[in-house]
Formats: C-alpha cells, sequence, structure tokens
C-alpha cells in the first residue's frame, strides 16, 4: 500500500561532492542546490505529458542557477603573521631570543 502525498518532503543528495535539496510536492517536485531557493522546478503534469525536456530547459535558461560556484584559491593567513611577530616580541620581552 503506498501512502498519499501531503504536503512537501525534502530530502538532502550529495552530486559531486555539492549538497543539493530535493523537494518533492504534489505539485512536482523542485531540486536546488542547498541554502537556495531557486532551483530546477518539474511539474507532475509536465512529466507524465513529455513536455518536461522542454520545461526544464525553458525554467533553467529564465531562473534556475543550480550549477554550484567554483571553489575560490585559498588566500594567504594574515592572523599567522601577526601572530608570529606577537610571539617574538613577547619572547623578546621576557629575555628568551
Amino acid at each position: 500500500m503506498t501512502t498519499k502525498l501531503e504536503g512537501e518532503l525534502k530530502r538532502e543528495l550529495l552530486i559531486d561532492r555539492q549538497a543539493y535539496t530535493l523537494t518533492i510536492s504534489q505539485a512536482g517536485f523542485v531540486l536546488a542546490l542547498k541554502g537556495r531557493r531557486k532551483g530546477l522546478e518539474i511539474a507532475w503534469e509536465d512529466l507524465v505529458n513529455g513536455d518536461a525536456a522542454m520545461a526544464t530547459a525553458l525554467n533553467a535558461s529564465l531562473t534556475a542557477n543550480i550549477a554550484p560556484k567554483p571553489a575560490k584559491a585559498p588566500t594567504a593567513a594574515k592572523a599567522n603573521t601577526k601572530n608570529q611577530r606577537g610571539q617574538r616580541h613577547r619572547t623578546e620581552r621576557l629575555g628568551a631570543k
């Protein structure tokens, strides 16, 4: 026996090490980057009628932005430089070099 879908069902997916949220409702489903509201939305009627490919392409070109942003290159940590200077000054004050 199957259970009727009342309300939304949300699940987290990992795709290429990127977290996505899949929201399933009576109207259809939405796949979005975790923490984002907008994503790829497909109605069940479009999927059954065969219009899902066209609806997906149109939706993706207009609103959906589900591709993750590329990771930024790591930058030099300024905190370590300040800590090293502070360590050196503290050591000099204590008389040890």
